[in-house]
Parts: C-alpha cells; sequence; structure tokens
C-alpha cells in the first residue's frame, strides 16, 4: 500500500474529511482534532500500514513515523480536492465544550503555534552552538567580523520570535497574517523600543507606557493575535462592504494596538515570566530530582502527546535566559534510554521481526524521535518500559547532579547532542554525554538481565501472525476476531448449534474488530452488516455472524469496511463491531464461525481457549471421495 493509500485510509478511519475540524502534525504524529472523536476507528487505524500506534484522547494522533509529512501532505491533498475543509467548518456538527474538548481546544492551538516555530528556532539554535564550537576550537574568535556577521543569523531569529510566533497564532486563527503582524511589529520595532528605553520612558494619552523589551517573548504576541481575532470578526460584521478593506484594519489597529501596549504585552510578558520562574522553582526546590522524576515519568507523557504542552515555558525560558535546564535535559536522558532498551531487546530476543523492529527504533531514539521505540517496542512490553524507566530516571539522576543546560530548543540525541555546547563551561558538554550514555548503558543493560520473550506480549502477538501465513493442512481458517473459543453446540442458537448451516466452532469475542476468516471474495454482506460470507479461492466459504440475532439491530452497532464482490485476504479488517451497544440491547455477542459447503471438507478446531484475530483456528481438508475426487 502505497502512502497516498495509507493517507486515504487514515482519513476515512477518523471519520472523513468532514468530521476533521482541523489536522496538525509533529515530528512523528498526525494530530487530529475531530469534531465526533467516536468516529475514529482505533482498531482500523492501527491495522493501516505505516501506522505505529494510535492515541485517543484530547486529540486524535496517528503515529506514522519520520514520514509524518509525506502523510500530512497527502490527506491535505484529500481534503483539499474534496472540499474536506470547507465541509469540516460548515457540515459538521460543533461537539459541546466539554473539560474533555477545552483540553483538545487548548493543546489543539498550542501544537498549532509552537510546532511550525520549531525547525527555525532549531536550526538557529544548533547553528549558534558550531559558531560556539568554532570559538573554542581556535577556528573563529568573538572579535572577528565573520563571526559577528554569522551569530547575527540565529540570533535574529530569537529576536524576532515574536513575529514567528504572531504569524502561525494567526494562520491558526484564520486572522489577517499581513494586519497581525502589523499590530505585533510594533513590540520590536526599533523606534518604539528607543522610546520605551529613553530616560523618563514615553506616555501615551499623559498614560505611561510599560517599559518592556518584547523581543524573543512568545505570549504577548499570541494575546495579541486572540484579541486581534474578535475584533476583525466583529469589524468585518459592520463594516459595509465597500469601504471595508481599509476601515476593518483601522478598527484593529486603534482597538489591539492600544490594548497591546498598555495591557496585552505587560500582561504576555508577565505569563512568560511566571511560566519560566515556576520552571526554575521547579528546578531550584527539587534539583536533580525534578530532572530524574521527568525523565522517568517521559515515556507515559510522551505516549499520550502532553509533552507538547511544555513547548511554550521551554520555549519561554530558552528565549529569555538563553538556555534551558530541565525539559530539555530530561529529555535526553529518556530519549538514549528508550535507545537503550530497544537495542538489548534486538539482541536478546530470538523474534526476526521484533529484532529488526527494535534496531531501527533504537537507532531512531538515539539520534532524538522516541516514537517508534515507544510504539513499536517498549510501551507494548512491561519489561522493556521497566527498563526504560530505570535507565531515565539514572541517565536524568546524573544530568541533573551535573546542572546541565541546553542551549537549544530540539530534541535531544547524539545528533543534535550539541545543543550542550557552553562557551562559558566546556564541561557542560561533556556531562551531557556521559549522562546520555549512562541512561542508554543502564537501559540496555538493565533489558538484557530482564527481557524475556515469553513474557513479551509483541513476540505473542508476532508469533500469532506468523502462524497466519503457514497453509493449515490443504487449507484452513483463522480467527476472525479475539476471544474465547467455545464449541458450536454450546451456541444458544439452534440454528448453529445443530450444524445447520454448517460445521465450525464459536467465539466469545474481546473486541470488536472483526477480520477476514479467508483469503477470497466476500460473497455476501447483507445491509445489517452483521455478517458476512466470503468464499475462498479454492471453493471453500466461510460465514462470520457476529452475534446472534443481531440482524434485529439493523446495522446500528456496524460498520463494514469492505463491500460485497470485494477481494480480501486472509487477517485483512472487514467488519468493526460495538461491542457495547450489543449487549446493551440485550444480545449475545458470542460470533459463529461456520463452513457453509462444510459436505465437502473435513473440519477441525486447531484450538481451544483463548485466540487472538489472525491465529489459526480450523483445518479444512477436502474429503475424498471414492475414485479420489472431492
Amino acid at each position: 500500500m502505497t502512502t497516498q493509500d495509507s493517507a486515504r485510509a487514515i482519513l476515512e478511519h477518523v471519520g472523513g474529511a468532514a468530521n476533521v475540524a482541523s489536522l496538525h502534525h509533529c515530528s512523528t504524529r498526525l494530530r487530529f482534532t475531530l469534531a465526533d472523536d467516536s468516529q475514529a476507528d482505533e482498531a482500523a487505524l492501527k491495522a493501516t500500514p505505516g501506522v505505529i500506534g494510535v492515541v485517543l484522547g484530547t486529540q486524535t494522533q496517528v503515529i506514522v513515523g519520520s514520514g509524518v509529512n509525506d502523510y500530512f501532505r497527502e490527506i491535505e491533498k484529500i481534503r483539499a480536492g474534496g472540499g474536506g475543509r470547507a465541509a469540516a467548518r460548515v457540515d459538521a456538527a460543533q461537539p459541546k465544550l466539554t473539560v474533555k474538548r477545552a483540553g483538545s481546544v487548548f493543546m489543539d492551538f498550542v501544537v498549532g503555534v509552537f510546532t511550525p516555530i520549531i525547525p527555525a528556532v532549531a536550526g538557529a539554535g544548533i547553528f549558534k552552538s558550531f559558531l560556539i564550537l568554532a570559538v573554542a576550537l581556535g577556528w573563529l574568535q568573538t572579535t572577528d567580523q565573520t563571526y559577528q556577521v554569522l551569530t547575527a543569523i540565529p540570533d535574529a531569529v530569537f529576536f524576532f520570535l515574536p513575529l514567528l510566533v504572531t504569524y502561525t497564532a494567526a494562520k491558526k486563527l484564520d486572522v489577517n497574517i499581513p494586519l497581525a503582524l502589523g499590530i505585533v511589529g510594533l513590540l520590536v520595532f526599533p523606534t518604539f523600543a528607543g522610546l520605551l528605553t529613553q530616560e523618563g520612558g514615553v506616555a501615551l494619552f499623559g498614560l505611561a507606557v510599560p517599559a518592556i523589551a518584547y523581543n524573543a517573548q512568545v505570549f504577548p504576541p499570541i494575546l495579541a493575535v486572540l484579541l486581534l481575532a474578535v475584533v476583525e470578526r466583529f469589524a468585518r460584521r459592520i463594516s459595509p462592504s465597500v469601504i471595508s478593506t481599509f476601515l476593518v484594519p483601522l478598527i484593529c489597529f486603534v482597538v489591539v494596538a492600544p490594548a497591546t501596549i498598555f495591557l496585552l504585552g505587560p500582561l504576555g510578558f508577565f505569563l512568560g515570566t511566571l511560566l519560566t520562574g515556576a520552571m526554575l522553582w521547579l528546578y531550584g526546590t527539587l534539583g536533580w530530582i525534578a530532572v530524574a522524576l521527568m525523565a522517568a515519568a517521559l515515556p507515559f507523557i510522551v505516549s499520550v502527546g502532553m509533552h507538547k504542552a511544555f513547548i511554550p515555558p521551554t520555549v519561554a525560558t530558552m528565549a529569555s535566559a538563553g538556555k534551558e535546564s530541565f525539559y530539555l535535559v530530561a529529555s535526553l536522558a529518556h530519549n538514549l534510554a528508550e535507545a537503550g532498551s530497544s537495542l538489548a531487546i534486538a539482541v536478546r530476543t530470538k523474534n526476526k521481526t521484533l529484532r529488526g523492529t527494535a534496531i531501527s527504533s533504537g537507532i531512531s531514539a538515539f539520534f532524538g524521535i522516541t516514537e517508534p521505540a515507544l510504539y513499536g517496542v517498549t510501551l507494548q512490553n512491561r519489561r522493556a518500559i521497566i527498563s526504560v524507566v530505570i535507565g531515565a530516571f539514572v541517565g536524568g539522576s546524573y544530568l541533573g547532579i551535573a546542572a546541565i543546560s541546553a542551549f537549544a530548543l530540539v530534541s535531544p540525541g547524539a545528533a543534535s547532542i550539541s545543543m550542550f555546547i557552553d562557551m562559558a563551561n566546556p564541561w557542560n558538554l561533556l556531562h551531557a554525554v556521559i549522562g546520555a550514555l549512562v541512561a542508554m548503558v543502564t537501559s540496555f543493560i538493565v533489558s538484557l538481565v530482564i527481557w524475556k520473550d515469553s513474557d513479551s506480549a509483541t513476540v505473542r502477538l508476532l508469533e500469532q501472525q506468523a502462524g497466519t501465513s503457514t497453509p493449515v493442512s490443504t487449507g484452513g481458517i483463522v480467527a476472525p476476531m479475539t476471544g474465547e473459543v467455545i464449541a458450536l453446540e454450546k451456541v444458544d442458537d439452534p440454528v448453529f448449534s445443530g450444524g445447520i448451516l454448517g460445521p465450525g466452532v464459536a467465539i466469545r469475542p474481546t473486541d470488536g474488530e472483526v477480520r477476514a476468516p479467508i483469503s477470497g471474495t466476500v460473497s455476501s454482506l447483507l445491509p445489517s452488516r452483521h455478517a458476512l460470507g466470503i468464499l475462498g479461492d479454492d471453493g471453500l466459504e466461510v460465514l462470520v455472524h457476529v452475534g446472534l440475532d443481531t440482524v434485529r439491530l439493523e446495522g446500528a452497532p456496524f460498520t463494514a469496511h469492505v463491500a460485497q464482490g470485494d477481494r480480501v485476504e486472509a487477517g485483512q479488517h472487514v467488519l468493526t463491531a460495538d461491542l457495547a451497544a450489543i449487549e446493551a440491547a440485550g444480545l449475545d455477542i458470542t460470533t459463529p464461525v461456520v463452513v457453509l459447503n462444510g459436505d465437502a471438507y473435513d473440519v477441525a478446531p486447531l484450538v481451544t481457549g483463548r485466540v487472538a484475530a489472525g491465529a489459526a483456528l480450523l483445518s479444512t481438508d477436502e474429503k475424498e471421495t471414492a475414485n479420489g475426487i472431492a
């Protein structure tokens, strides 16, 4: 399946373009804000090729790894081509403002504003760290004109950070971008800054203007754009269309600029100072313990996407102090601990598929991108996550005790280790390297010692999946659902228990994901979608009947992912059933799996007890007649 096909499938499984209120992405995950969260099909998303993991919560997050840009572009093409954005804005029902929805809106705004500026800020920080390294090695002198010109490049990024934030905030809030830049540009305009710093300050209408240096600030422009969004919409409503071209911006300048000068600018400056002070207070109060605890908690924070909430205070701290000693330092310990655990598992496991995943994920985490390791290896395995937590805590403790600081806003790893170069303290980089190695080696050793394939959920799943690729006798049926296998005669329905429809077994499912039991063509799929028949390539015909008497529900708890006549492969996701809704209707969720033309086959169960979807379930040998012809 191509990236375009996977992108189309992802969009379909989040409820389609009309259900997407907004879409953003970070380094490895697509972040959907949906009008109706219940339309997101977690099982179908996880089954989509290219999807590493799915997180449902304040946002629907689909983790796709380093190719996230390609998926994002393809989905945006589909949305734009099909009128998805317009549909999302006009047709999608606006959900009620709940606590969960408020959190979703906040996180969506934070991601939309800060994520796009990270490449510029990260690149500037790394660029400056290389200049510092050049000075330390004697290649450049701080008095050289070459150094002064080159250092102006990254310094300009931080000086004009308010304008970068203004651009992304205006784009996020659908505000006129040049107008927003024009208003907020006042805060960094040299003439205005000169008036504020002159002796005695400056007054407007007799009121003293607060003397604040707004360069490198992020919260004043955000507050200004928030007010501008309200004022601009109001001005458009009251302005006659013939003069709105100049009247709307005039109203915005008259209202928003003074409000920014007297209220929003100082308030944003105070907010930034408060958040920066809070992080410094936490670090100053708990010291190295704060870094160690943060590092140990990061696997769980990152797994639900809440690490993005640390971006605003981290950016504010970096902009005001020029360095950051808490979140980024803890991230270094966590990232390398993920790498150590994954690489140790690659050494210990006997499963070739897991070994390949662990090697690639470990290398990715070593260079600062942890999602492949988190979702592909460690979060799924108890012993692996234990080793990560221990390694991150030990490495974070060393980094905290050594009082390490970061000087660039980028995900810490081997590729970005120069972010810890400190001209005033050469030991900072050395201790950062040592702390990273401590985290990695500790996690590696712990994982090497405690890892057991027999206790790995990932290995069990991979082994079950591998079993489906090997033919059972001359043919075979795989389990369409995960659950408990029971004899067909125990089914509380005489049609099935009496073998009237054919031989087979039944499954009491534990989740609603239904997969194709054989490869072939969908021969029957009723409008009620409660049952699916597949005609195999060798003539075998199998029926999967989800629940008993569920035809009465008229399709309400079922979602079909295929249509009659479609070609399917064994193990392919074909239906989704809402088991809770079926049981709430007072119906039995027991799912018979029967061979409709069983007279021509010897059908025998291959498993008792619990079975995973996709694992071998029934053998089906063709019967022989006296002349040897079935």
